[in-house]
């Protein structure tokens, strides 16, 4: 414990804006509702910002996914190891079944989670009407989640998205993209536009949109120019099986 107070005075006093605000703060007490000593300090030091950051491919492609969704308007979704904050609020007005190769242990109404995996998916041919698969794809064979190491697993991945959706059923799918083809081991693929388009040529793309990885909105209905000069941007794409 003494061990633990040491560290964090330490950090303390290498951040001396935070130890001013502790005194300041302390003196402008009146009414002592709370304990408040540093033994007790928590200090954070990169939220003092003119604008609150927010990671734009998680914000943008769920809010997007979210979106299509609702104008989907299934009798119930399925996902596969997309964000799990997708599945948790999007399950407040459609009901969710998730999947994962780790399953989550999450508790909600209208919200099912099982295992599963995405190479091999325990799912009928045609039989899933609304589908999405979320920055996923880009990481399946990496090894990083615990799977086995395939420079193969995404197209295997890919292949099964496709197969296992219904006939007039959507796809929502999401990975990283830029102007160049690569990997960044183990983080994650990044995709060109044309490698999507080939990959899923036997479903119709109803709409592509596309995240900029530093600035500006999701573009809604993009196309290849649109990744010109990015390197890690985010595509969202609808698919329909015909």
């Amino acid at each position: 414990m003494l061990k633990k107070t040491i560290k964090k005075t330490l950090r303390l006093l290498q951040t001396p804006f935070i130890l001013k605000d502790y005194f300041s703060f302390r003196k402008k007490i009146i009414d002592k509702r709370f304990e408040l000593n540093l033994k007790n300090a928590y200090p954070q030091i990169k939220d003092k910002t003119i604008k609150t950051g927010f990671d734009r491919h998680y914000i943008y492609h769920t809010a997007w996914a979210a979106r299509k969704v609702k104008e989907i308007n299934p009798e119930f979704h399925t996902d596969i190891s997309s964000s799990l904050y997708f599945s948790g609020i999007v399950s407040a007005f459609v009901p969710i079944k998730f999947y994962d190769y780790r399953p989550a242990d999450l508790v909600l109404s209208n919200l099912e989670t099982k295992s599963a995996d995405l190479t091999n998916l325990d799912f009928a041919d045609n039989s899933i009407k609304s589908l999405s698969c979320m920055h996923v794809v880009e990481h399946i064979g990496l090894g990083r989640y615990g799977d086995d190491l395939d420079p193969d697993g995404d197209l295997k991945a890919m292949k099964e998205l496709q197969r296992v959706l219904a006939s007039d059923g959507s796809l929502l799918f999401v990975v990283p993209m830029g102007n160049k083809a690569k990997i960044e081991f183990n983080a994650h693929r990044i995709y060109t536009f044309a490698q999507i388009k080939d990959y899923f040529r036997d479903l119709e793309l109803r709409e592509f949109s596309f995240v900029r990885e530093n600035s500006g909105a999701i573009i809604v209905n993009a196309n290849d120019k649109d990744l010109e000069s990015e390197s890690y941007g985010a595509g969202c794409f609808h698919f329909v099986k015909k």
